[in-house]
């Protein structure tokens, strides 16, 4: 792990970003393993966690409950997930939330684009709270049954059970306009522009982080103003499978 965020820091540490610290509220009880800690802690070490409260959720949710029998869910690299699908690397999911934390707060709606194992939605839900909206969204019907299966388990639980999160199988590039309109909204899989159907269900003062590109990649972060104007700019390089259809994922070579 060490050697994969030492060859990330200048991508993440390099750039001049404000964070703003959330204090903890003590909400959730960490049943994680103490390897899932670890994990956390390293990436505080490293500074790419900056965020009380991205750590304390991604503390909470342990993501050995997201990773499919065999696979090494707290090792900083992606893990192949089945269906030419695969959940990203702990740093890339702390990243994102790191990005998104200002419009996680309680009471806000979230979306997750190609939820896959569902973990991402359980930290969303956890941020947003009860009286928010944590919904992902993902083609492929197995894992949505899956991830379902896999939130039961976690600290995300209650949320699917009082319905402030859910999982839905549909079409990630036209978002899930029922619950819109959305102040965060994340995009697990690279699409070579940005779907207009999520930039219409973002929320004036929303923000939307999304891998744009084919061969060469961008981790894109758009945010729409009060006046519904759209500003784009490039956060970092990075390597996802592509966002398409069912059908192209499932044939992928």
């Amino acid at each position: 792990m060490e050697e994969v965020l030492r060859s990330i820091l200048s991508c993440f540490s390099s750039r001049s970003r404000s964070r703003t610290r959330t204090q903890s509220h003590g909400l959730w009880s960490s049943g994680a393993s103490d390897k899932n800690k670890s994990m956390v802690e390293q990436l505080q070490r490293y500074g790419v966690i900056r965020s009380t409260k991205v750590a304390e959720v991604m503390e909470a949710i342990d993501r050995g409950l997201f990773v499919p029998p065999g696979g090494s869910p707290y090792h900083d690299s992606p893990m192949p997930i089945g269906y030419n699908a695969t959940i990203s690397a702990p740093h890339m999911h702390a990243a994102c939330l790191e990005l998104l934390e200002k419009n996680l707060q309680p009471g806000m709606r979230a979306l997750d684009v190609g939820s896959g194992t569902g973990y991402l939605t359980a930290c969303f839900a956890l941020m947003v709270g009860p009286e928010g909206r944590a919904v992902g969204v993902e083609h492929i019907p197995e894992l949505v049954a899956t991830s379902t299966e896999n939130i039961k388990k976690s600290a995300a639980a209650p949320h699917l059970n009082d319905g402030s999160l859910s999982i839905h199988v549909s079409d990630g590039r036209e978002g899930w306009p029922e619950l819109a309109p959305y102040e965060a909204i994340h995009v697990g899989a690279a699409a070579p522009q940005i779907p207009e159907a999520l930039i219409e269900q973002l929320k004036p003062g929303g923000r939307m982080v999304i891998p744009v590109g084919t061969v060469f990649q961008e981790l894109k972060v758009v945010d729409k103003k009060l006046d519904g104007t759209v500003s784009i700019r490039d956060e970092t390089s990075v390597r996802y499978v592509p966002l398409t259809s069912k059908d192209a994922q499932l044939h992928a070579s």
